[in-house]
């Protein structure tokens, strides 16, 4: 309380100073460390594992302090100096729940990489989106079908990721075909990337790169 009384009454006195002088620079340096140290207090990063696990991501702790990231979650900025984020950065397959410990590694088999999935700390426990080179990883066989739709009816009208209500109208949400797999997406969930699909290259020599 006496930390949140402290920030209020410096954010006043840089109002009230001449604008650009010594102390009202002085001021906002001393608003900067105040706002660290309330943020330190409501999320200790030492308290967070370096390993958390979720849907197949193996996320790591980030060291970074200084370079700004884009949450892949809610979509707003990293700030490293200030927050806690992770990235997954991969390893040896396993499943679990955020902070959970990982799995004995089998030795004779290398480790995967991540599909480099970056969050908040805060965002961990809302991500819906399941690790990708995981799910790849489990995928012997490429889909040798072009774009084998089913509807968006047979969805139920629902991401096939997270399950939020979608619609080829765009209200609640825009529905996003991928050209791979055939099955439709939320604006979150598919992120309008572009890769060459093997069935199109296989079946008519065909090379552009579509929406996955």
């Amino acid at each position: 309380r006496q930390l949140r009384g402290a920030i209020e009454e410096c954010k006043r006195l840089i109002l009230e100073l001449p604008e650009h002088s010594e102390r009202q620079k002085d001021a906002v340096v001393r608003l900067i460390h105040l706002r660290l140290k309330l943020q330190e207090l409501q999320d200790p990063s030492e308290d967070e594992p370096n390993l958390r696990v979720v849907l197949e991501h193996r996320f790591y702790k980030e060291k970074s302090k200084s370079v700004k990231q884009t949450c892949d979650k809610c979509s707003t900025i990293i700030w490293g100096l200030i927050q806690t984020w992770y990235t997954c950065t991969g390893g040896h397959g396993g499943t679990g729940t955020p902070g959970a410990a990982p799995p004995a590694p089998p030795s004779s088999r290398p480790p995967s990489p991540g599909c480099y999935y970056r969050c908040h700390s805060k965002c961990l426990p809302l991500v819906t989106k399941a690790c990708v080179r995981s799910k790849v990883s489990h995928q012997a066989e490429y889909e040798l079908n072009i774009c084998p739709e089913s509807g968006l009816d047979s969805q139920d009208y629902r991401c096939a990721e997270c399950r939020a209500p979608i619609s080829l109208r765009g209200v609640p949400g825009e529905a996003r075909q991928c050209d791979y797999t055939g099955l439709y997406y939320c604006s979150s969930c598919h992120w309008n990337d572009l890769a060459v699909i093997p069935a199109r290259a296989i079946h008519n020599w065909d090379f552009e790169p579509r929406k996955v």
